[in-house]
């Protein structure tokens, strides 16, 4: 097993050596990762090709395979995506709410990073590559620990961004990659509170719920993804059969999918059948409550709900579909079964969509747009190293700024505090 209290001390350590490093440098770092991954290319996409070959023949599942998947069209798109990061604004050393005391002493804030972040990850390579250039961006340094499923992919692409940061003369440490897949690794990183200052988890809600029972330091613990998106009585049906399209058949596969669909009883037939005669949802299973499968029961598609489906996020092709009389309905049935992820609702009445978003306390909520827009590259972040549905710390996608704490700085002439 590697030895997890060395990798933190040179985390430790190489924070302290990033906090040298300008922006210049940083951004020269991200210019070098961005030409590595298309240059290496063929090494990246060999590595992923082991890693597919044995998750197929482990039986691995559609869904996950697909998360698994790096093709030359995605390793383009994570490069864009490096350049994007490496093209926005330093984040650090501004100095913000800045006042003068009475006594003359000037009082500010200043943005600094965050820490040593690490980050347990299943299935994703792209995770190494978000998170690493979020972290280099921001200063920060990192801690990595893939899935064994994706061992290989994940090896390889760690190798790129550490070669690159290392050519430029940021410290080899600043990013880490645990080469180890035993799961006991994972049980150790949880006990690195006196390394680590901030752990996120991105996978399965299993490994969420472990992390939020077992971690020892702060830990993003939120993220696993229940959508729902409601359609009321005014409503047009074009443009909601569109948008529910998207959110379910855009990335079948992520957190951001759409899981329930809330229909108000008296858009319920159009909607439905609307839904059932378009081709791209012939192969998704359409989990009906009665009075919907009552619509679209000769459909072959279509089957009644189990209890357990409410508040289930499938990433896979499947959806809950459930009629509703009202608008109050659909928002008690998200506030029931919702993971406070993306909830949306579909409307033409104004008054409705401002109850929805009164209402309706999910990290992100969406009016008569897809629930795939709960995403950092689309919400104008450049990446993002996970989405939370936590309220402290950060909440929805998670971005430069979630890697940001700040220190107050006190500029003074000689000032003494009088006594009490």
């Amino acid at each position: 097993m590697v030895d997890l209290e060395l990798i933190g001390k040179k985390a430790k350590t190489s924070l302290q050596e990033m906090l040298s490093a300008d922006a210049a440098l940083r951004d020269k770092a991200l210019d070098q990762i961005a030409k590595n991954l298309i240059i290496r290319k063929k090494e990246l996409l060999d590595a992923n090709t082991k890693d597919c070959k044995m998750a197929i023949a482990n039986n691995i599942d559609d869904a996950a395979l697909k998360r698994l998947e790096l093709t030359s069209t995605k390793i383009d798109s994570l490069a864009k995506d490096v350049q994007k990061i490496r093209n926005m604004p330093d984040p650090l050393g501004s100095w913000f709410d800045t006042k003068e005391m009475p006594n003359g002493l000037h009082v500010t804030k200043k943005r600094v990073p965050l820490g040593v972040i690490s980050v347990i990850y299943e299935s994703r390579p792209n995770v190494t590559v978000d998170v690493s250039v979020l972290c280099i961006k921001t200063g920060n340094a990192l801690i990595l620990r893939g899935g064994s499923e994706a061992f290989e992919s994940n090896l390889a692409l760690a190798k790129v961004i550490i070669d690159s940061i290392v050519l430029v003369g940021l410290p080899k440490d600043s990013i880490q990659f645990i080469q180890d897949k035993d799961r006991k690794i994972v049980d150790g990183i949880l006990k690195m509170n006196q390394y680590i200052d901030l752990l996120i988890p991105r996978g399965s809600a299993n490994l969420v719920y472990k992390v939020a029972r077992e971690a020892t330091m702060p830990a993003i613990t939120g993220g696993v993804g229940v959508c729902h998106m409601y359609v009321d009585n005014e409503v047009d049906v074009s443009v909601a059969t569109k948008v529910l399209t998207n959110s379910k058949l855009s990335r079948p596969y992520a957190c951001n999918a759409l899981d329930t669909i809330l229909i108000h009883s008296s858009s319920a037939k159009e909607i439905l059948l609307s839904i059932s005669l378009n081709p791209e949802w012939k192969n998704v299973e359409l989990l009906c409550d009665e009075n919907a499968f009552s619509i679209l029961h000769e459909t072959p598609n279509a089957f009644k709900v189990a209890d357990d489906d409410w508040g289930k996020e499938f990433l896979s092709l499947k959806i809950a579909i459930k009629i509703v009389d009202s608008i109050d309905e659909a928002i008690r049935h998200i506030w029931q079964f919702s993971s406070g992820h993306t909830d949306g609702i579909l409307t033409t009445n104004a008054s409705a969509s401002n109850q929805f978003l009164d209402e309706v306390d999910s990290a992100v909520v969406v009016v008569n747009a897809s629930t795939a827009f709960n995403d950092g590259g689309q919400l104008g972040l450049g990446s993002e190293v996970a989405i939370s549905t936590e309220k402290f710390h950060a909440r929805g996608p998670m971005g430069m700024e979630s890697l940001l704490s700040y220190k107050w700085i006190v500029l003074g002439n000689g000032q003494i505090r009088a006594s009490d």
